[in-house]
């Protein structure tokens, strides 16, 4: 059984939203049996934007029930059903946090038709309900308001059913309040994570790296991201379908590398720090700093050229360090070179590298 709801708040502050209107549609998976729509007074003020967006305002919610009121509906009408929504993540988390208020622990088992419609209904150039549903020609009225978007939801959860030919994908998509299948998911990535020094990437459903990290053991470095509780922390390992790597084989490439992939990445969920650019000369115009390799015999090169980083890389070959030309065409050129710069620079100065060849 699934509860099927749709949510609209007052707008505000993370955690400090208040329901102005909650839409409840019990669905068996053909028909729907038992609903609940109410106007909610949250006993704060909309912001004006939501206003404008819902037609929900501050007058209208003055006589309608506050959510203390309207709670033990909420918890019968949702018992034993899982919750199913558009982002789902917002609207559970709305509705836990009023319950918390309240003294009460809120759990369901939870699905979200967003990431549903990503596995099941490909290459939709929008995945917000309007559009996807206007392209789905499914009819939608009261858009913005929650019996319409839910409904809505209704009608495109009956066709995620039915996609799902071998009702794997929805059943492996379900997020359990005790997380039991999250849990074995991220323990299947840890494991499958190798004990090296390097950088390691977050890829969600569609294969985007949501999340760029980096240690000298990224096994450690994932296990300790996936222990966390923070905000970031849980929206990381609620999204996390596979992991990808990158050995470096030492602590500057780790750097340099890291503050090159962030700036061409840019993932949602890494902190932007914004770097000085301070453009200062080594002391030395032309060198070659070699450094140690991802394996034996290896060495992790960077090229520097009238005091411009040109480019970095591997070599196991001695000759390939002795002639420009051909060092030149196996390096990885570097397009912030100022911030490439500034990296080495302070590396270098305050640690030791394995050898600096000037040229």
């Amino acid at each position: 059984m699934y509860a099927i709801l749709d949510i609209e708040t007052t707008g505000g502050k993370f955690n400090e939203e208040g329901i102005t209107e909650i839409a409840i549609y019990k669905f068996d998976g053909h028909d729907i049996v038992d609903q609940f729509i109410s106007l909610v007074n949250p006993e704060k003020p909309i912001q004006e934007f939501v206003v404008q967006l819902t037609g929900i305002n501050n007058k209208m919610l003055k006589n309608a029930p506050k959510f203390f009121e309207a709670a033990k509906r909420i918890i019968e009408i949702t018992s034993d059903c899982i919750l199913v929504a558009h982002n789902t993540t917002f609207d559970y988390r709305i509705l836990s946090t009023e319950f918390n208020r309240l003294g009460y622990d809120f759990n369901r088992n939870t699905l979200c038709t967003v990431e549903l419609s990503q596995k099941l209904i490909l290459n939709q150039p929008s995945y917000s309900l309007g559009k996807l549903t206007k392209s789905l020609g499914i009819p939608m009225t009261d858009r913005h308001r929650a019996s319409g978007d839910a409904l809505a939801t209704v009608q495109l959860f009956k066709l995620l059913l039915e996609k799902d030919v071998n009702k794997a994908i929805i059943q492996n998509s379900i997020k359990y309040f005790d997380r039991r299948l999250q849990k074995q998911k991220l323990k299947t990535l840890i494991e499958e994570t190798p004990n090296i020094q390097g950088l390691f990437y977050i890829h969600d459903i569609n294969g985007k790296v949501i999340y760029l990290g980096r240690g000298k053991n990224i096994k450690a470095e994932v296990n300790k991201l996936f222990l966390k509780v923070t905000t970031r922390a849980v929206k990381i390992q609620e999204r996390v379908e596979t992991i990808s790597f990158d050995k470096t084989g030492n602590d500057l490439f780790t750097n340099l590398k890291y503050e090159i992939e962030l700036e061409v990445l840019s993932p949602k969920f890494n902190f932007k720090k914004k770097h000085k650019k301070i453009n200062k000369d080594f002391n030395n115009e032309d060198f070659i700093i070699v450094e140690k390799g991802r394996e034996v015999e290896e060495h992790a090169i960077i090229l520097v050229e009238r005091n411009e980083v040109l480019g970095y890389g591997y070599t196991n070959l001695k000759f390939q360090e002795n002639r420009l030309d051909i060092l030149k065409s196996i390096l990885t050129p570097i397009a912030n070179k100022i911030k490439a710069k500034n990296i080495i620079k302070n590396y270098i100065n305050k640690n030791k590298v394995q050898k600096i060849i000037r040229l």
